[in-house]
């Protein structure tokens, strides 16, 4: 066997729930839900460098893509890898940038339908559409939904971060905007609300002004006990403020009892970032309900912060929000712990190997178009794997017990490697290891017996490999339980 080599987790460390990944970053988040599952999409950060290899601070110019993530239990996020959202060989390729996605859930004619909603930079907004929450996309009208000759967008300063509600009766709204006009800093009015068509991707009508206090971005919408919440980012003006206006960068909102407003301002319920994790930036969220409780997704620069490199580059988090009895939210308490597992993992089914609640080392990424995958199934896989790196899956029930645990893979590599399973921690228990030949260019299923694995544990996968170079590479893994 080899040396023993473990690498540390950066950003995310067991057993804390944010950010919710740190093989990527992802900013802007919003938030679906269909079908039991939560969806986050997220604007797709990527590091940018100088001439000399040196990571330069976040420019957002050349950002054309949309990150997606999925769980059943807010802890394990499977990576549904990266949407081409603009540019020459995206989607919509009239755009040139895709920030802030907004996507939602419409039933039309009997058939789900998925609706993508993004900003090109701050000029006009557009939308994709699919048959599936994570694609594939289409441009349905090969155009801005949105532009600057949209009726009622006079004055908005930045044309972007849109938000979508559909309501009980199927109407669907959209809100957006953001900005400053020169000497209005208390009352910018440059947030919008509008209908969208019965098909979500036209619109209706005018736009109608939100009157945000201190509006800078990030509009947010959602309905609770009949109530519409609209939810921003208050702006970074450093002169005085009045009584009861949103301090600088921090998550405000304001309420109505019908989805165009007028609306009544009611306080502030997120603090900017740098209060929380001593990096602060701008300030972005989404509100959603799942399994009957409420959360708040937002971005700060945590991962960034743990690489050293604190230039702009985001994550997404998740926290509880909670309404006292009169409706109003209470104010959110950031942090790195994050929310509790709603539901254990199941072992005795198929994971995608790039379901992750902790790791270290490793990447995802989209299996190249040339290979065929023999079962058929996702295209994710884990790669970039080396020696002493591992992934983890919190909170795996093996009931009374697992006999055996196979994985489908791909060793190029130039040896022998193995997957090491242990509980709890990455050298807990010994429950199994999986000996990985090479393949000699095809996915293969390969498997092990396991033993003294039952209850309720984490589960960490440890790679190890005599060679220097990438080891292998992960489909999707699965147990089989030892009751027959």
């Amino acid at each position: 066997m080899t040396n023993e080599v473990i690498h540390s987790p950066i950003g995310k460390v067991p057993p804390n729930g944010n950010p919710l990944v740190s093989h990527r970053f992802g900013a802007d988040p919003y938030v679906l839900v269909f079908k039991n599952r939560v969806y986050v999409f997220n604007t797709d950060d990527v590091l940018e460098y100088d001439e000399h290899g040196g990571i330069k601070d976040n420019s957002y110019s050349t950002i054309n893509r949309i990150s997606v993530l999925s769980s059943d239990d807010l802890v394990n996020w499977t990576d549904h890898g990266v949407i081409p959202v603009a540019g020459s060989e995206g989607i919509a390729k009239w755009a040139t940038q895709s920030w802030a996605p907004a996507a939602v859930h419409k039933c039309i004619g009997g058939k789900d339908q998925f609706f993508l909603y993004f900003a090109n930079n701050a000029s006009s907004i557009g939308v994709l559409k699919s048959d599936n929450p994570t694609g594939p996309w289409v441009d349905p009208i090969g155009k801005p939904l949105i532009t600057r000759d949209t009726a009622g967008v006079e004055g908005v300063v930045w044309l972007f971060d849109p938000a979508v509600l559909v309501d009980d009766d199927g109407q669907a709204y959209i809100y957006f905007g953001g900005g400053l006009r020169e000497g209005q800093h208390e009352q910018p009015d440059t947030a919008r609300v509008m209908r969208l068509g019965e098909d979500m991707i036209s619109v209706t009508g005018e736009a109608r002004i939100i009157p945000a206090p201190f509006m800078f971005e990030d509009s947010g919408i959602h309905k609770t006990e009949g109530i519409y919440y609209y939810t921003y980012c208050s702006n970074f003006y450093t002169g005085s403020r009045s009584d009861g206006s949103p301090p600088a960068g921090e998550i405000a909102y304001m309420t109505s009892d019908n989805p165009m407003g007028p609306w009544t301002y009611k306080g502030t319920i997120l603090k900017n970032p740098g209060h929380f994790f001593g990096v602060s930036g701008n300030n972005h969220h989404a509100i959603f309900q799942f399994q009957n409780a409420w959360y708040i997704a937002y971005h700060a620069q945590t991962l960034s912060k743990a690489m050293g490199t604190s230039k702009g580059y985001r994550s997404t988090h998740i926290n509880r929000i909670n309404y006292d009895e009169d409706g109003f939210i209470k104010e959110v308490a950031a942090d790195l712990k994050g929310v509790e597992q709603i539901k254990p993992l199941n072992p005795f089914i198929r994971t995608e190997a790039g379901t992750l609640a902790w790791s270290a080392g490793i990447s995802v990424q989209m299996l190249q178009e040339s290979v065929s995958l023999q079962t058929g199934a996702s295209r994710m896989i884990l790669t970039d794997i080396h020696h002493g790196d591992w992934i983890a899956v919190s909170g795996v029930d093996f009931g009374n017990g697992a006999a055996s645990f196979s994985a489908s893979m791909l060793n190029n590599g130039e040896g022998v490697g193995w997957i090491e399973l242990h509980l709890d921690t990455v050298n807990g228990r010994l429950i199994g290891m999986l000996e990985v030949p090479i393949t000699y260019g095809k996915w293969k299923t390969i498997a092990t017996n396991i033993s003294d694995a039952s209850g309720i544990h984490d589960l960490y996968l440890l790679f190890k490999g005599a060679s220097k170079q990438p080891l292998f590479q992960i489909e999707s893994w699965q147990f089989k339980s030892s009751i027959s």
